[in-house]
């Protein structure tokens, strides 16, 4: 009688252990910080010294619905960013395809927003953005795809995004191609950069975003 009573408190300490293990491994807290791209300087601020980090910059452009939208409609959310132009036949389907992909494993989740630059304004107006829009199934709330000043959109890609190395000063003669998918956080800050043609990257980048939900949900609890 000793010996089972003795085996019974073994038994609930074990599965006091084990509850508390997977309670510990379970939380809020992500396991890793995903890292923060671009330059970053350092602020004397009441004694401490703070880093500031690069950041997107203001933004003003036109959605497929014919709307301004700013950066103020990516406040409170992360998102992912890229720059295509409907007349491609090379990367931008697919890039295109992926981005949809992605958007809706998200779809609903207002947390999470997608936002597609032209980098053909002259050709992709707001009527030729909303056929392709609607081809690809996305709702304005959520995915906007824009237009504006070719100058703007081609600073922001180099200047804000990091998406573009090459020198150029949004002209006649300049052009933007590139795969890459920038992915942003509540802050305005880079925290991946992603090949918009590569499956294996796109995965990688949705866990990465569900990472970094985990960490935006983390930081307000602190």
């Amino acid at each position: 009688m000793k010996i089972k009573f003795i085996n019974i408190i073994l038994l609930v300490v074990a599965a006091g252990i084990f509850i508390y293990a997977y309670f510990i491994h379970n939380n809020d807290k992500p396991i890793r910080y995903l890292a923060i791209f671009g330059e970053k300087s350092y602020e004397a601020k009441g004694g401490k010294t703070d880093t500031v980090y690069h950041t997107i910059d203001s933004f003003s452009f036109t959605n497929q619905d014919g709307k301004t939208v700013t950066d103020k409609d990516y406040n409170g959310c992360i998102y992912v960013t890229d720059f295509f132009f409907t007349t491609c036949h090379s990367i931008c389907p697919v890039m295109s395809n992926q981005m949809e992909r992605v958007y809706n494993k998200y779809k609903g989740n207002m947390e999470v927003k997608f936002l597609s630059h032209t980098v053909d304004p002259e050709i992709d107006t707001v009527e030729q953005l909303k056929r392709y829009a609607i081809q690809h199934n996305a709702d304005a709330s959520q995915w906007n795809f824009v237009t504006g000043s070719k100058k703007d959109l081609y600073a922001i890609a180099r200047k804000s995004y990091l998406l573009n190395a090459e020198q150029g000063d949004g002209g006649p003669d300049d052009f933007i191609h590139t795969q890459n998918f920038a992915l942003i956080d509540k802050d305005k800050r880079i925290r991946g950069f992603y090949d918009g043609t590569d499956t294996t990257d796109m995965n990688q980048m949705m866990k990465d975003m569900d990472l970094l939900l985990k960490e935006e949900h983390y930081k307000e609890k602190k």
